[in-house]
């Protein structure tokens, strides 16, 4: 007996040991079965209004590659491989509509972009349910005209805003992409009749989604708790606006007091953008010019006017507002009007005294700049500040000196662009408002390809001094005068000009400028790397530096790193401060001091204005909200799994038939076998060697 359980310890043993090299072995095996696909996913956005998917590769090179996916299916589900020339609204929505389940996944592929004449799937009327209304009317007229060429975007397909049956995944890498042809040639691009008889290449993406119907239901869902725990299923879009004053402002123990003496004239710009695609999308002609020239007029004025001592009212203020969220309903700027109507704007722990719709003097936006030398200045109605800030753009825009040679003109009436004025507006009809838009350009609009290529901008890497004004005849040393920094220098120099005229009520006879070298390392940190000169100027000394990509902009929800808002509180807070002399960094360690490397990385103490305010709808603030309203925005992001994706041979049907079949036997054997065994094991493992012996062990001696 004790031989027989020696034996059975033995076998144990081989059998555990067997287990251990054969999952070894199968680890390798799995990574000979499937290669990864890098790449980024659509993911699903929500407003009151996918598990893993396995398809056949099929490479679509023409229109008429579609009819193939669509009419002789010979071994479905396929996932078609689109380059994005081919990636239009009519051929996507052809996959939707007729494709059913023989659609598993779509791969938009980053190849042949020289075929690529326009990739938008924004609204061709962005935002188009959440601007201002017509009067006694709930139609908001966003676009001139219900034509493509009375949009804002005219070559928007509105794909983003689509629900899809399957997901679709993009891959840019080219590297990549070539596994995927390669892998399509080799086993699927021949012989279509006879491709259920033999393995194709597939591929698996796995883009599984938890949000579903509408933001309404996906919070109500996400808000019920049960006895095992709350789950989530859908946040808030949510970030940060990010402001900060050209004067500092004064610190109050009351922080219900309004100092009705305070104006401010605010200057604002869009900090977001967005795209189909997770981490993806610069966004450099949509909104990073605007915010180029936003910060660029700010640096001019604080280095024109670094006091109040010389503004003929002392009690004026600019104030320079960066929100977030624009993209989505003007998520941040409908947070700062509902702050401005609650006296909680700015938020009480900068310890100054609230600011309300009558300390505001009027509201500037910088919108989109696809073309600088024709620049409109949109408003409802003609009001003494817009009319007083047009006279004085187009003189200076037109000063033989300064060779602008930029166009203004005005635009009164409700067909406004879309942008953040919209919410002060939808709010009170008569508020002094005005945006400085050009036409609309952009083929690229809040997708892949609105990068630095599409704004033709080249770092020029000059390593000089970006910290102060520059001549004009200087700037053209480093820049032609159609480059993108020129361009931006151009305009922001004219708005800081009429801006310090309006404050100061002087002239601007200087020939001094806005610094194009500023612009330059600004596009280059936001359009190719974050590890970049003004980044680690505005950072503390010796900090650990940052990583070789831009920053994303995408707004995103609570808890995600939103490290363009941090970078930006630090460039506004480095570039629109005043410098400390002889104060040590000992000395500059709180609020409102802080410590930057400055732009010889050495140190230096700075009085800053920067800060933070939240950029959230406050439909997730206001209790019992009505979705149904359209009051605010009501945009969410679903929780997803990981994203990722692999391609694999996947057998014929032939061949899972046999091997299903194959597996049913040899369980049946298997159930047989163990069945047998059972019943003859004393039979089949009686011990018979020499000094066996079958007694029954003796009882035990008792106590």
């Amino acid at each position: 007996m004790y031989r027989t359980i020696y034996r059975f310890t033995v076998l144990l043993t081989i059998l555990t040991q067997a287990i251990k090299i054969k999952k070894v072995y199968g680890e390798r095996l799995r990574d000979k079965i499937y290669v990864p696909i890098n790449g980024a996913s659509c993911f699903r956005r929500l407003n009151a209004t996918q598990s893993g998917s396995v398809g056949v590769l099929h490479l679509i090179e023409e229109k008429s590659d579609f009819d193939f996916l669509l009419r002789s299916l010979s071994a479905p589900p396929y996932a078609p491989m689109i380059p994005p020339y081919l990636f239009s609204r009519e051929n996507i929505m052809r996959l939707k509509n007729e494709g059913g389940r023989n659609i598993s996944v779509v791969l938009l592929i980053d190849s042949n972009t020289d075929k690529m004449t326009n990739f938008s799937h924004e609204l061709q009327c962005p935002n188009q349910y959440s601007g201002i209304f017509l009067p006694n009317s709930t139609e908001s007229p966003t676009c001139k005209t219900n034509t493509q060429e009375g949009t804002w975007n005219p070559w928007g397909t509105g794909l983003l805003y689509e629900d899809l049956p399957f997901p679709v995944y993009y891959v840019p890498e080219q590297d990549e992409i070539k596994k995927l042809i390669k892998c399509f040639e080799d086993f699927n691009n021949f012989d279509y009749n006879s491709h259920t008889r033999r393995s194709l290449c597939a591929i698996e993406v796995n883009t599984f989604m938890s949000a579903a119907v509408s933001t309404e239901v996906c919070m109500r869902r996400t808000k019920f708790i049960n006895n095992l725990g709350r789950t989530r299923y859908c946040d808030p879009l949510e970030g940060k606006n990010v402001f900060a004053t050209l004067f500092p402002r004064k610190i109050q123990n009351r922080l219900d007091y309004v100092d009705n003496q305070e104006k401010y004239i605010i200057v604002t710009c869009r900090l977001d953008s967005t795209s189909m695609f997770e981490l993806t999308g610069l966004g450099a002609m949509d909104s990073l010019m605007g915010f180029g020239t936003l910060v660029s007029v700010a640096h001019m004025l604080k280095l024109l006017l670094p006091d109040q001592s010389i503004l003929k009212n002392r009690q004026l203020n600019v104030m320079f507002l960066i929100l977030n969220g624009e993209s989505y309903d003007y998520i941040g700027s409908q947070k700062l009007v509902f702050d401005l109507e609650n006296l909680t704007f700015p938020p009480r722990y900068t310890r100054t005294s609230p600011i309300t719709f009558d300390n505001i003097e009027f509201v500037l936006d910088l919108n989109t700049f696809d073309e600088i030398s024709s620049i409109r200045l949109h408003s409802i109605s003609e009001f003494p500040q817009a009319k007083e800030l047009l006279s004085k753009l187009k003189h200076y825009g037109s000063r033989k000196e300064y060779d602008f040679n930029i166009e203004f003109n005005s635009s009164l009436g409700y067909e406004m662009p879309p942008s953040s004025i919209q919410s002060f507006l939808r709010k009170n009809i008569s508020f002094p408002a005005c945006v400085l838009n050009a036409p609309p350009t952009n083929r690229y609009y809040h997708s892949i390809y609105d990068d630095e290529v599409n704004i033709k901008f080249h770092y020029a890497n000059t390593s000089r001094d970006y910290t102060q004004l520059m001549s004009i005849d200087e700037a053209f040393r480093y820049f032609p005068a159609d480059s993108v920094q020129m361009k931006i220098r151009n305009i922001s120099s004219v708005v800081a000009m009429a801006l310090y005229e309006m404050l100061t009520y002087q002239n601007y006879t200087s020939n001094k400028l806005a610094n194009p070298l500023l612009i330059d390392e600004f596009l280059y940190c936001f359009t190719m790397s974050a590890d970049c000169a003004l980044f680690k100027a505005a950072s503390k000394p010796n900090s650990l530096p940052a990583l070789q990509i831009p920053p994303n902009r995408y707004i995103s929800v609570a808890g995600s790193p939103q490290e363009s808002t941090g970078w930006t509180y630090r460039i506004l807070g480095y570039l629109l401060s005043n410098k400390m002399e002889n104060v040590t960094e000992s000395n500059c360690n709180y609020l409102p001091r802080n410590w930057f490397a400055g732009f010889d990385g050495k140190g230096e103490c700075r009085l800053t204005t920067q800060n933070y305010s939240l950029a959230l709808s406050p439909a997730f603030l206001i209790e019992d909200y009505n979705w149904s309203s359209g009051e605010y925005s009501t945009w969410t992001e679903s929780t997803w799994a990981p994203f990722s994706a692999r391609i694999f041979l996947r057998p014929s049907r032939l061949h899972e038939t046999i091997t299903f079949s194959i597996g049913c036997v040899v369980l049946i054997i298997s159930f047989c076998l163990i069945y047998i065994i059972s019943t003859r094991a004393e039979v089949l493992f009686e011990d018979t060697g020499p000094g066996a012996s079958t007694d029954a062990l003796a009882p035990p001696t008792a106590c």
